[in-house]
């Protein structure tokens, strides 16, 4: 994977919330693996308690198995979640920050880590967002389960809706990607976007977003 050629630490990450707007749900479950030079070096996995009188939305325990009994009895607190996954950036020098579906993710993360001024650290890496890729091999429907299956990845990865085995998925599925055809470099920072409804959520400002149709002519880096 050419990739390593750039980048000393890759940091795969996923998160579980209680709903899809950034600005009034918050992260419940965060998980993440680092690589060095292809291989595992750490990661973490965390539950996020709810804050007091917040409930948590059954269809969310239903699709990821997370109940309010867990977040309390398990959960750690938002500066401690927040400090923990800075620490997997801490010391990289040129460092990839990888999610499935980087936009959701790193809307959430940001909204986690700065109320404890740590948002400084997502200036230092670049971003890579895997679910632009896979929009531009495969047709549609383009769900982190679908590309585990077209990769013929199900006997090493599962897209169980938890934040570690999904973030490890997106690894996997990375991988097999760079094997079909290793051009991962020139989606660093270029976001797909929806052709009618455009960037949901807060744009990034070094992220570059394009309109990414349904037909995969050319790949989204050669589109202007």
């Amino acid at each position: 994977m050419r990739l390593w050629e750039r980048f000393d630490r890759m940091v795969i990450f996923d998160t579980e919330t209680t709903g899809v707007d950034y600005e009034k749900d918050r992260i419940i479950e965060i998980g993440a693996v680092t690589l060095e030079n292809g291989a595992e070096t750490g990661g973490m996995d965390l539950f996020i308690r709810l804050p007091e009188g917040r409930r948590l939305d059954p269809f969310i325990t239903n699709l990821t198995g997370i109940t309010e009994e867990q977040l309390e009895t398990e959960g750690v607190g938002d500066e401690e979640a927040a400090r923990a996954f800075a620490d997997l950036l801490e010391g990289a020098e040129r460092p990839l920050l990888v999610a499935y579906n980087a936009q959701f993710d790193l809307n959430f993360l940001y909204g986690l880590l700065r109320p404890w001024g740590l948002a400084e650290i997502l200036k230092k890496p670049r971003f890579l967002d895997a679910l632009t890729v896979y929009r531009d091999r495969r047709d549609y429907p383009h769900k982190l389960e679908n590309a585990i299956a077209a990769y013929q990845l199900e006997d090493k990865a599962v897209n169980s809706h938890r934040a570690i085995d999904d973030a490890r998925a997106a690894a996997w599925v990375l991988e097999a990607m760079a094997e079909e055809r290793d051009d991962l470099e020139e989606y660093i920072d270029l976001f797909g976007s929806h052709p009618k409804y455009g960037v949901s959520g807060r744009r990034i400002s070094s992220v570059t977003y394009r309109p990414q149709p349904y037909d995969r002519g050319r790949p989204l880096y050669e589109r202007k």
